[in-house]
């Protein structure tokens, strides 16, 4: 039976199948770095922790008058030549400190939710947006599930949420990983990743209309062979993802990416696990593909796919 137990700032959780903890004080958002455990394998996650969430923002360069403490710098080594600017910020997972949370026992799942309001906001938009964070961790499975919701108090032609997905990877030339797989680009060996290199010099997903991939699934695969997958369950809700080494392998996904009126709101599902093959990720992906939110009613969860 799945449990959840407070332990200090930390929510410890534990199912038939895997560990997780969520902390609620200091770096927040998502599960915490190195808690996600196979129970049958002993592998864990090997980041900074899994669904972490960014800030607001939107393509193009900030213009002449944006004050020096909001803007966004580009144009180098870490962020590549990819012109971004700040819609709301702080950075949630590094400054918001504390997160409010709610917990639900359900009857085959626990689950977490986690939300924040933006104080900050570039000119001319105002603060106010609200990110909300829904945890979901199944019996009977190698995964859980993340659903993250903004809902904007901007009227914006672009709106982008930055998240880690599933999350960074922390190695010495290879050294935690063999290889890791970009369903939208292929098997990358870990000697890819043995120097660093910008955003955009390689395997850079941007969004195109009419060229969806029919999955959206990014994994590293640990030295024991355990994948550790994430997936975005409607792939056209991926808005731009990197995949480059910048002392570590940095996973960057952006959703959104299109005009969000005030009062509206827009998000992703992301599924996140232990996997033994990148087929049994694709037969995972394939049963829940589609899916746009989740909800959480009574006692059991359930997804909803746009109509």
């Amino acid at each position: 039976m799945a449990t959840m137990q407070k332990d200090g700032s930390a929510l410890r959780v534990e199912t038939d199948h895997y560990r997780a903890a969520v902390q609620t004080e200091g770096y927040v958002s998502g599960v915490m770095a190195g808690s996600f455990v196979d129970k049958r394998t002993g592998a864990h996650d090997e980041g900074f922790g899994l669904c972490i969430i960014d800030f607001l923002l939107q393509p193009g360069a900030d213009d002449a008058e944006t004050p020096e403490s909001l803007r966004y710098h580009w144009g180098d080594a870490v962020h590549g030549q990819i012109p971004k600017r700040y819609v709301e910020l702080p950075q949630i997972c590094t400054q918001a400190k504390q997160l409010p949370f709610e917990t639900v026992e359900g009857e085959d799942f626990v689950a977490v939710r986690q939300w924040f309001t933006w104080k900050v906001a570039r000119p001319p938009y105002q603060p106010g947006s609200t990110w909300e964070q829904w945890l979901v961790f199944p019996d009977g499975v190698r995964w859980f599930l993340a659903y993250d919701e903004i809902t904007s108090v901007n009227t914006v032609d672009d709106l982008i949420l930055r998240m880690d997905m599933p999350g960074h990877l922390k190695h010495q030339q290879g050294d935690t990983f063999a290889q890791l797989y970009l369903s939208y680009h292929g098997v990358l060996p870990a000697r890819a990743f043995a120097d660093d290199f910008p955003p955009d010099a390689r395997y850079l997903y941007r969004r195109e209309e009419g060229s969806i991939p029919q999955r959206f699934i990014r994994a590293y695969q640990l030295p024991d062979g355990v994948w550790l997958a994430g997936m975005t369950l409607e792939p056209s809700s991926v808005y731009e993802a990197w995949c480059h080494q910048r002392g570590y392998v940095c996973l960057i996904q952006e959703i959104g990416g299109r005009r969000v009126v005030a009062g509206e709101r827009f998000g992703a599902v992301q599924l996140v696990g232990f996997f033994d093959s990148i087929e049994e990720m694709e037969e995972v992906f394939d049963t829940y593909a589609g899916a746009t939110a989740l909800r959480i009613e009574g006692k059991r969860w359930r997804l909803e796919r746009q109509k």
